[in-house]
């Protein structure tokens, strides 16, 4: 296994699965992102299972992604023998207008020269490899079975022998070839012409949606890729988001802040709609606000800070004691029990998305009645409990405290939902909303204020600097030339900067000091660098910044501030959608630059 998170994801909105830069598939849950896994060899390397392509030392192997589209190319070569491998999970329009995403993997074998001989190593292990995964080889295809706490089946369709195939005896490729991994037992024949024009239909898809979105003159490429990679954590069938496509990939080797991440958070989620509908994508921005519509059924409060992606309410934490774990960092944890928690910041943050939605769509939107009863009644929500305690962003496990991104959020959720109503013409409640609204900011500049630190303080009547006030701008709470702003941005870059990486926090949580760079914090401070005007530092911490991703552009949640190594569960909607909004905003400035530039 890679000692860096060098994985590229392949997913059709349905599932995922990451593959090692050397062609090893290392995780999959199927048939969907929050299934058992049927590889998980990155969370136990003897016994998680795992699809790897093992050629003699003579290849050379390299890695990279069909520009605009998500298959992943990986090729072998040594010189004279030479074949490259395709992989993706089919997506794309099928004649009646509905979308083709089945449970599957493909992995397109591409000739290219001379007679490159490989083995494979094909061991899938069935429901978390709890049990016993046996294999049969039958005419069609190898079936994999357990039986364990659970009966469970995977099918391996393929145009090489397959007795070679579970022996994992030496084949010589002198044509295409594939292999397709099913959850479901296929009815109609599998060739290889078949599965290239799943390949040309998928790519075609890709194009299409890239096609879509609008490129910009800096830093293109890292916004696409970004882009893809959010579009392949978003969950056709409900709407929902997944905050990551794995669990349990530690913030820290050795270390147990190991999360499941295969969860629709409302605070992760939204921010992602926000973003990908700025990129022009308004079909996820209506799956998604559907999801929340279903989730909110009366007109009392019940919303929870992340749900299962079917929409579960209950997402019950246990440990599988018997994986070993990323690198030997147990437990794996499967579920999450931050669903119990409250966090009082995302009323705030879905009201955003619901004005940005009216503001995009206009008022024609669907579903209007609806979403202005849900913007009542968050005003209602926010009114009675904004003055009490929570766990905050940042999901402390122990005590509640009265944390400054809450009391901003909770501002934001009456701002905006003045801005629906403005927008809406329903006059009735702005004057009622305007006094809750000018009450929690006086509130806020009081208690969150802290003279002694000249800056913006984690909660009230703490000394801790906290990188989510720096969203204090972006949310409209504060003007970034506000000296007070300045200030605390001045303060966070003294406190929480360590080498051009950003803590979240210094301060002890529940597990005792952070050790590793929290990534979207470093994302926050560099757009708050732009914003107060200090430019070019900013795209120098940007430029480094990317440096840091994985060899495909992809970024986790974490980066250890010595190593340089990735952390924490993969790839991060968080991280991703901030490079967007960071890059946009970058690329914006150096427009500005190039008219003064030819005005002199």
């Amino acid at each position: 296994m890679t000692n860096n998170l060098d994985y590229g994801i392949i997913g059709n909105c349905r599932s995922a699965a990451l593959i090692s830069k050397t062609g090893s598939l290392d995780w999959c849950c199927l048939p969907e992102f929050d299934s058992s896994s049927v590889f998980a060899k990155l969370l136990d390397e003897k016994i998680g299972g795992s699809f790897e392509i093992i050629t003699d030392d003579s290849f050379q192997i390299t890695q990279k992604y069909i520009d605009n589209t998500t298959i992943l190319v990986t090729k072998f070569s040594n010189g004279i023998d030479a074949f490259e491998v395709h992989d993706f999970m089919p997506r794309y329009y099928k004649a009646n207008g509905s979308y083709q995403a089945p449970p599957e993997i493909i992995r397109y074998f591409k000739y290219i020269s001379g007679k490159p001989t490989f083995k494979v190593l094909y061991d899938p292990k069935l429901e978390y490899a709890k049990g016993k995964t046996e294999m049969y080889v039958k005419d069609h295809f190898i079936a994999s079975l357990t039986y364990g706490d659970k009966f469970d089946t995977l099918f391996l369709y393929t145009s090489f022998d397959k007795q070679k195939v579970v022996k994992g005896e030496e084949m010589t490729l002198t044509s295409d070839g594939y292999f397709l991994i099913g959850y479901n037992e296929k009815v109609f024949e599998t060739t290889v012409d078949s599965m290239f024009l799943e390949h040309q239909r998928t790519k075609v898809y890709w194009l299409n949606w890239m096609d879509r979105t609008p490129s910009y003159n800096l830093y293109n490429k890292e916004i696409a890729r970004s882009a893809m990679t959010l579009k392949l954590l978003t969950y056709d069938k409900t709407g929902a988001v997944l905050a990551a496509a794995t669990t349990s990939l530690p913030e820290t080797i050795g270390e147990v802040r190991n999360w499941d991440y295969r969860f629709c958070w409302i605070r992760d989620a939204s921010m992602v709609i926000k973003v990908v509908s700025q990129l022009g994508h308004k079909n996820i921005a209506k799956r998604y606000l559907k999801f929340i519509m279903d989730l909110i059924p009366d007109k009392d409060e019940k919303l929870q800070i992340m749900y299962g992606i079917n929409k579960e309410k209950k997402l019950t934490e246990e440990t599988l004691d018997h994986l070993s774990g990323y690198h030997n960092s147990s437990p794996v944890r499967v579920g999450n029990a931050a669903y119990k928690q409250r966090q009082n910041d995302i009323y705030g943050i879905l009201m955003d998305v619901i004005h940005q939605q009216f503001l995009n769509f206009s008022i024609d939107i669907e579903n209007t009645e609806e979403l202005w009863t849900i913007t009542k009644g968050i005003v209602w929500v926010v009114n009675k409990h904004w003055k009490e305690p929570d766990k905050g962003i940042w999901e402390f496990r122990t005590e509640d405290r009265h944390f400054t991104f809450s009391k901003v959020l909770c501002w934001v959720a009456v701002d905006k939902a003045i801005k629906v109503a403005e927008l809406l013409g329903k006059t009735s409640k702005i004057t009622k909303w305007k006094l809750i609204e000018s009450e929690i900011r006086e509130d806020i500049m009081e208690h969150a204020w802290n003279n002694d630190v000249k800056a913006f303080t984690q909660s009230y009547g703490s000394n801790d600097l906290d990188a989510s006030v720096l969203l204090m701008e972006p949310y409209g709470f504060i003007d970034a030339r506000d000296p007070k702003y300045v200030s605390t941005v001045n303060a966070i870059e003294r406190e929480l900067s360590n080498d051009g990486l950003l803590y979240r926090y210094k301060n002890q949580d529940d597990f005792g000091l952070p050790s590793s760079s929290f990534t979207i914090c470093t994302f926050w401070f560099i757009n708050s660098l732009y914003k107060i005007g200090e430019v070019q530092k900013a795209k120098r911490m940007f430029d480094k910044l990317l440096s840091y991703s994985n060899h495909l552009g992809l970024f986790s949640e974490d980066i250890d501030f010595k190593t340089k190594r990735l952390l924490g569960n993969f790839p991060q909607a968080y991280s991703h959608l901030a490079l967007i909004e960071t890059a946009i905003n970058l690329s914006k400035v150096t427009d500005q630059e190039r008219i003064k530039e030819t005005i002199r």
